[in-house]
């Protein structure tokens, strides 16, 4: 593993798109901002429409703004889900050649807007940690509260924390809750963190390919840092790089402040796949047995304090579970893999 410095380095921000054609161009506007900004830094970008139709807003945007000699618009076959987009750009950008492949990727949702400095802090963050392989910006909520959340990997026990909400057993299983409150100005070691405002050596890249698209949507990030993990590369949570998130508007499930809604089909299958994936079928069952339990006494507990809970979680979560025969299938990785 190795991960050489480099002087004015080469950044390509990859943005993948469904019916976000007016976050995706307040995105690239301020990247188009933050390459003023920053001179020393070849800063470029692809967006991916994944054949949601944006392209017939954006690529004359693109041309009119003249924002075609840094920004690259793919229109993919299909909606093959977040890690796909990625994958498609990955492969353009290795497309080229070797020696044209930048320094570090810098995966940006189309409703996320760097603010000064963002893309630069990453960068100085990689440059000086070596060891460091994937690293993310803290978040800006759209009314400009900070939201100082990265995470742990999931477990059968934070299931447990999670669905019981209980304060007691929070405490006890504190080191095994996933989301984690990032406070102060000092960058932390993660588990992961979200792909809104995330950048990847070109190194890890190259070791371990690109997301997994047997992910749809949700728990791709989780995964694939998770495989930089067992590869020997550490995630880092970086504070001084912020970007503002209009958290929820690219896939209109995770809008914070909000009632909670019912999660899609493919949260379930994610979540199902992370665990089965990575830990095997019987850790699986018993992550569901504990989640199962968990949210029904969990259910319990917010109806008597009159608390709003996912409408139907537990009837999906059984639906999905690997307790059922049929759902114990776990399909063949899909990925990326930059040749040679």
């Amino acid at each position: 593993m190795t991960a050489p410095a480099s002087e004015g380095a080469r950044v390509l921000t990859i943005t993948v798109t469904y019916k976000s054609a007016t976050w995706t161009a307040k995105s690239l506007e301020a990247l188009e901002a933050e390459r003023a900004r920053s001179p020393g830094l070849d800063l470029r970008a692809i967006v991916v429409d994944n054949a949601s139709g944006d392209s017939a807003e954006l690529a004359p945007l693109i041309a009119q703004r003249r924002w075609g000699d840094w920004a690259t618009l793919i229109t993919a076959d299909r909606n093959g889900g977040f890690a796909y987009g990625n994958n498609v750009a990955f492969a353009r950008a290795y497309a080229s050649g070797p020696e044209n492949v930048p320094d570090y990727f810098y995966l940006l949702n189309p409703d996320a807007s760097v603010r000064p400095g963002a893309v630069g802090a990453l960068v100085e963050f990689l440059e000086q940690h070596p060891a460091a392989g994937l690293a993310a910006s803290s978040i800006e909520e759209a009314d400009g509260e900070l939201w100082p959340y990265a995470f742990r990997f999931p477990s059968w026990a934070s299931e447990v924390e999670s669905g019981l909400a209980f304060g007691l057993v929070t405490k006890v299983l504190d080191d095994r809750t996933v989301r984690r409150k990032m406070t102060g100005d000092v960058p932390t070691q993660v588990d992961w963190f979200p792909g809104a405002s995330m950048m990847l050596r070109r190194e890890v890249v190259d070791e371990i390919g690109g997301m997994d698209e047997s992910y749809f949507l949700y728990f791709e990030e989780t995964d694939y840092l998770l495989r930089a993990k067992e590869a020997g590369w550490t995630a880092w949570y970086v504070p001084a790089s912020r970007v503002v998130h209009a958290a929820g508007q690219s896939t209109g499930v995770t809008t914070r402040r909000a009632q909670p809604r019912r999660l899609p089909d493919y949260w379930f299958e994610s979540r199902r796949r992370y665990f089965a994936k990575n830990h095997g079928l019987t850790y699986a069952a018993a992550a569901d047995v504990a989640a199962l339990a968990a949210y029904a006494l969990g259910a319990v507990k917010a109806g008597l304090q009159r608390r709003p809970t996912v409408p139907n979680f537990l009837g999906d979560l059984l639906r999905h579970s690997v307790v059922w025969p049929k759902n114990r299938g776990v399909e063949p990785v899909r990925q990326f893999k930059p040749a040679g």
